[in-house]
């Protein structure tokens, strides 16, 4: 038996919509202390805001969070997965891509349903072997690994 993405994704995911404006997301994002929100617009999923998206694309850049619309700073297009993924191979594809977080999608058409997001840190939760994992790949790539995983890893492996 193997895990799922479904076995550790949240299903009650925070979204917004593609037209809001940054500083709308960022008001949310503070106020329910969740570092990402999930972009829709009628075809279903089309990116996420990460808290890496506003200082790099808001701050960094200077744009005024008023009036500048999520469209404008999402990243895009998402990577996602399937509820039935593998969450090894989830693991695999966040360290892949650089990223923490993945939107869980339903196919249905043309269209990416949200049903759920998985966060590295819900994975290290739940699974003490990906621990094991996740502290193996970060030293193999002689990276430190995000003070929020790396409190994960401490206090999860002896």
């Amino acid at each position: 038996m193997y895990l799922t993405v479904e076995d550790v994704m949240v299903e009650k995911v925070v979204t917004v919509d593609i037209s809001d404006t940054v500083k709308y997301a960022a008001k949310l994002m503070s106020s329910i202390g969740i570092g990402c929100v999930v972009v829709l617009e009628e075809r279903g999923v089309v990116g996420i805001v990460t808290e890496r998206d506003l200082i790099q694309r808001v701050i960094v850049d200077s744009v005024d969070p008023e009036v500048t619309r999520i469209k404008e700073i999402m990243s895009t297009p998402p990577i996602v997965v399937d509820r039935s993924f593998a969450l090894e191979k989830a693991v695999e594809l966040m360290f892949e891509h650089g990223i923490k977080k993945l939107p869980v999608v339903e196919r249905v058409n043309d269209k990416m349903k949200l049903v759920g997001l998985i966060t590295l840190t819900d994975i290290a939760r739940i699974q003490p072997k990906i621990i094991e994992t996740l502290k193996d790949l970060f030293e193999m790539r002689g990276e430190a690994p995000p003070r929020s995983i790396e409190k994960v890893m401490k206090y999860y492996i002896v």
